[in-house]
């Protein structure tokens, strides 16, 4: 009898029988957990909604000049899924050193096709006054490493909004002009009605880099008397920091020139002025860069078959005359 009031007996009966109850409840929801994410990956595999991949798959540099360069960025990206997906932004960094150079926001840039791929092409621009402005250890003539940085921000159907980022390093350069001189004009044929002579240019390059010399327009003035413009065809290479020299053909009447002419003649020299453009080729592309020279001075000279005896001093007499 003392036995069956044991209030130990029947709450332990009862305890048994809550937990009985739990295991079958949790064992149900387990059941309906695991029948869930049984569906959905069967969904998932049937249906095929996945997370869209990109890569850089290029960089191009259409086009730079002493002023700024333009980048595009190709972006090949492909939408494993059954239904297109919006291309909500993108987000771009450039940077150099861990130092930013430019960034910016591209937003709704369209749609990625179901079971597809599109390549999308990122602009960026690079204005060199920025850059140089802000880093003072950067300047023109110099070649710079770069990271791009893109976050492609996509909305993916049961997946939700994703950000895939991309990277890619790279060098761009920050071209700067040629120094130009004209050092000697040379007499092919001369008469006071008409001159054939040949302007001996040197040209520098401030530059990190090579410049191939393809072509060269120009105008030239002596003595504010504007001899005529030309197109020549080039073809050499002017490696970096070094120099190259170029003969130009032109042709002018003397009597024109009045005193000046004559200063010419006595070795004096006199003053001119030459602006024109280059085309170059450059290990990151094609590029026109200008070519100017104002208020210089150059001499005539008697034609000689060796440019290093036109440089001695030996056509000149002690007053400077040529003899």
């Amino acid at each position: 009898m003392a036995s069956s009031d044991n209030p130990e007996v029947v709450e332990r009966g009862i305890k048994d029988n809550d937990d009985k109850n739990e295991q079958e409840k949790g064992g149900f929801l387990d059941k309906v957990k695991d029948f869930i994410h049984d569906i959905g990956e069967k969904i998932e595999g049937t249906i095929g909604f996945g997370k869209p991949t990109a890569d850089v798959s290029e960089i191009h540099i259409p086009c730079f000049n002493l002023k700024k360069a333009d980048i595009i960025v190709d972006v090949l990206v492909k939408n494993p899924n059954p239904v297109p997906i919006p291309l909500i932004d993108i987000n771009y960094l450039i940077e150099s050193d861990g130092r930013k150079l430019v960034s910016g926001l591209i937003p709704d840039t369209g749609t990625i096709h179901a079971h597809g791929s599109e390549t999308v092409k990122i602009p960026i621009t690079l204005i060199y006054d920025d850059i140089t402005n802000m880093y003072d250890d950067i300047e023109p003539g110099n070649i710079i490493p770069y990271r791009i940085k893109v976050d492609l921000i996509v909305d993916v159907p049961v997946l939700g909004r994703l950000t895939i980022p991309l990277e890619k390093t790279g060098e761009i350069p920050i071209p700067y002009k040629p120094d130009i001189d004209v050092e000697k004009v040379k007499f092919e044929k001369f008469s006071f009605e008409e001159t054939v002579a040949v302007l001996h240019m040197r040209l520098e390059n401030m530059n990190d880099f090579d410049l191939g010399l393809n072509k060269l327009d120009y105008e030239f003035w002596m003595s504010d008397i504007s001899i005529g413009c030309a197109e020549l065809a080039q073809s050499q290479t002017i490696a970096k920091k070094g120099v190259g020299y170029v003969d130009i053909p032109i042709t002018f009447r003397p009597k024109e020139f009045g005193s000046a002419m004559w200063d010419m003649i006595r070795g004096k020299g006199t003053g001119y002025t030459m602006k024109g453009h280059i085309d170059v080729d450059t290990p990151f592309g094609a590029m026109k860069l200008p070519i100017t020279k104002e208020g210089g001075t150059t001499r005539l000279k008697k034609k000689k078959e060796d440019r290093n005896e036109d440089d001695d001093d030996d056509d000149d007499d002690e007053n400077g005359n040529l003899k």
